[in-house]
C-alpha cells in the first residue's frame, strides 16, 4: 500500500503551530515571525509536504513561478537563439545569477522561469507569455545597452526588477554594485604595488556599468597624478580581452599594470601576455572584476574586485517578490559594495 501524501496537518504537528500558520507561511504572508517561518520550513522539510501548487494559484493568484530574462538588443546582428544561449551560459557571470535567485526562490517553493529575450521576436513572446500569467513578474538580465526590454515590462504593467542600473531611465526596481568604488580599489592596487605604466581593458562603452569602472579607474589615475590612462574597448569576453591586450601592448610596450573590467577578458590579457614573453605579475601586473570561477582557474590566478552577484540576484528575487505581493509598490534600489580580492596576478 503506498504511503499518503503528507497533509498541511502532519506540517503543522510537526512544527507545532496551527494549520492557519503553516498556510500563512506557504502563501507569503506578511507579519509571520521570521522565526516561525523558519520552523514551519524544516518541518516541510522533514515531512516531505508538496503544496499543491494549482489549488494555492486559485487562492492567491500567484503562479509561484517567476521568470529569468535574460535580454539583448540583437548583440550580434543575425545571431540565433541557440547561438545567444550559447554564449549566454559561457560567461560563469550568469551561472553565479541563477545560483542566487534560486537560492532564495527553492525554499519559498518559488520557481524559475528562465526565458531569452535577444531579438524583437523573442521579446514580443516574453512579453505575450507574461501578459497570460506564465510567472508572476520578472527578473532581467540584460546584455545590452539599448536594450528595450525593460521600457516595455514597465509599459506593461509587469512587476520586474532588474540586475544593474538601466543605461535609460525606467520606472523599475534594480539591484546593482558600486562599480566607481571598484575601479577605485583596482586602481589603488596597481599604484601601490608600484605600477606606472598602466593600461585598462574596458567592457562595451555602451553599457552603464563598463561607463563607470572606466570613470572610477581614471579619476582614482588621475588623483594619483596619471592623467592619461591608454585605453582599449572589450566585450566581456576572453577573445575580446586578447584583442585589446594586442593592440594595447603594440601602442604601448614597455606596460606594467592592466585592468580588465572583467575576469574573462583578464584572462585573456593573461593569456596574449605570456604568448607575448611577458611574465604576470612579475613584468605586468593584472587586476580583474568580479571574482568569477575564472579568477581561480586563471594562470596565474587573479587578483581581482569581488561582486557578490549570489548575493545581489537573492536580493533581485526578494524585491521582486515584495513587489508581486504588494508589499513594495514603488521602484527602489540597492547598491552593493565591493571589495579586492589578492591572488597572484598583482
Amino acid at each position: 500500500m503506498s504511503r499518503q501524501a503528507p497533509t498541511l496537518e502532519d506540517v503543522a504537528r510537526v512544527a507545532g503551530v496551527s494549520r492557519a500558520t503553516v498556510s500563512r507561511v506557504i502563501n507569503g504572508v506578511r507579519n509571520v515571525d521570521p522565526g516561525i517561518q523558519e520552523v514551519v520550513r524544516q518541518a516541510i522539510e522533514r515531512t516531505g509536504y508538496a503544496p499543491n501548487r494549482a489549488a494555492r494559484s486559485l487562492v492567491t493568484r500567484r503562479s509561484q513561478t517567476v521568470a529569468l530574462i535574460v535580454s539583448g538588443a540583437g548583440d550580434t546582428p543575425g545571431e540565433e537563439q541557440n547561438a545567444f544561449a550559447a554564449r549566454v551560459f559561457a560567461d560563469p557571470f550568469f551561472g553565479r545569477v541563477v545560483s542566487g535567485v534560486v537560492g532564495y526562490l527553492r525554499p519559498r517553493s518559488m520557481h524559475p522561469l528562465l526565458m531569452f529575450a535577444e531579438s524583437a521576436e523573442t521579446r514580443s513572446q516574453v512579453l505575450a507569455d507574461l501578459r497570460q500569467g506564465s510567472a508572476d513578474g520578472a527578473l532581467v538580465v540584460s546584455t545590452h545597452a539599448d536594450d528595450p526590454l525593460p521600457a516595455l515590462l514597465a509599459d506593461a504593467g509587469v512587476p520586474t526588477v532588474l540586475f544593474a542600473r538601466p543605461s535609460r531611465p525606467v520606472r523599475l526596481s534594480y539591484v546593482d554594485l558600486a562599480h566607481r568604488e571598484g575601479a577605485r580599489l583596482a586602481a589603488e592596487h596597481l599604484l601601490n604595488r608600484g605600477c606606472r605604466r598602466i593600461v585598462t581593458v574596458t567592457g562595451p562603452l555602451g553599457v552603464a556599468a563598463s561607463q563607470d569602472r572606466l570613470a572610477g579607474f581614471r579619476d582614482t589615475m588621475a588623483r594619483g597624478g596619471h592623467p592619461y590612462v591608454p585605453v582599449a574597448e572589450g566585450g566581456f569576453t576572453l577573445d575580446s580581452g586578447m584583442a585589446a591586450m594586442s593592440g594595447l601592448l603594440a601602442e604601448h610596450p614597455d606596460v606594467d599594470g592592466v585592468f580588465a573590467a572583467n575576469d574573462l577578458m583578464a584572462q585573456g590579457v593573461c593569456q596574449l601576455l605570456r604568448e607575448r614573453g611577458r611574465a604576470v605579475p612579475d613584468d605586468v601586473a593584472v587586476v580583474g572584476f568580479d571574482d568569477s570561477s575564472v579568477a581561480v582557474t586563471c594562470r596565474p590566478p587573479l587578483t581581482t574586485v569581488r561582486q557578490p552577484v549570489e548575493e545581489m540576484a537573492a536580493a533581485m528575487a526578494a524585491l521582486l517578490d515584495e513587489h508581486v505581493r504588494g508589499v513594495r509598490t514603488e521602484p527602489t534600489s540597492l547598491i552593493f559594495d565591493p571589495e579586492l580580492v589578492l591572488r597572484a596576478s598583482a
